[in-house]
């Protein structure tokens, strides 16, 4: 399993949300581009960045700083927020994104999410998010009545590799992930799960690597000092026994 430290951002500043609430955004980095360079230093072997702004309005809002994160690392890329089209999917493809995660529009439109992975097989990602089981989209706002293992074995039909999951409750809360939802997802579907939200303590991060799952996203909780990403990625390497 990796680790892979998040870089959200909202109006170019680096922020964490709590449970996805827009009005709860914190600065947590003074500098987005600099975060990224360090969790390189640290070891960090892929990372995931976040257009906030484009999560709600479907634009491109934070192009500019997406391009210089690109250009600093070295290390791979995944970048999610506003993804409702090929035009965009291809832009940030282009740019140098390495994987393209695609939200709120497998919910709304999976023939385009059909038409990526025809395209860019893995490099296109699928983000659920879940309040209470049941998914939502545009940057969290709107409710579904659709189970989150049903979208993610529609996604799977699809010939979707990559399913990054977030309870959405659990999310900034530092109170550790849903496991029991995660335990759900990994059972009903044959992909590669990389979990998110809530992540607190390195034994969650044992916990997920023992589940076998591909990736384990942390944001607040490196801010927080909670979990040492150089520590986090360490553990992963290491063979827990219980």
């Amino acid at each position: 399993m990796i680790v892979i430290p998040a870089i959200d951002l909202l109006d170019g500043k680096c922020v964490r949300l709590s449970k996805g609430r827009y009005t709860t955004a914190r600065k947590v980095a003074d500098d987005p581009i600099t975060a990224a360079s360090e969790f390189q230093t640290v070891g960090a072997k892929y990372l995931h960045v976040v257009d906030l702004d484009g999560a709600k309005s479907g634009c491109r809002s934070n192009q500019g700083i997406i391009s210089e994160i690109i250009q600093k690392v070295q290390i791979p890329v995944e970048l999610g927020g506003g993804v409702r089209n090929m035009d965009t999917v291809d832009f940030y493809i282009d740019l140098g994104v390495s994987r393209v995660i695609i939200g709120s529009a497998a919910l709304k439109d999976p023939d385009f999410v059909a038409r990526a992975v025809d395209k860019y097989d893995e490099k296109i990602a699928v983000s659920i998010d879940a309040e209470s089981g049941y998914v939502k989209a545009e940057g969290w706002t709107q409710g579904s009545n659709i189970y989150f293992t049903d979208l993610a074995k529609k996604m799977e039909k699809i010939g979707v590799k990559y399913i990054i999951f977030t309870d959405i409750d659990k999310d900034g809360t530092l109170e550790g992930p849903n496991f029991g939802q995660l335990d759900e997802l990994r059972k009903a579907v044959n992909v590669n799960i990389i979990a998110s939200g809530g992540m607190h303590n390195l034994d969650d991060i044992y916990r997920l690597k023992d589940m076998d799952l591909y990736g384990a996203i942390c944001g607040k909780s490196i801010y927080s000092g909670r979990i040492i990403l150089g520590d986090a990625i360490a553990a992963c390497k290491k063979i827990q026994y219980t």
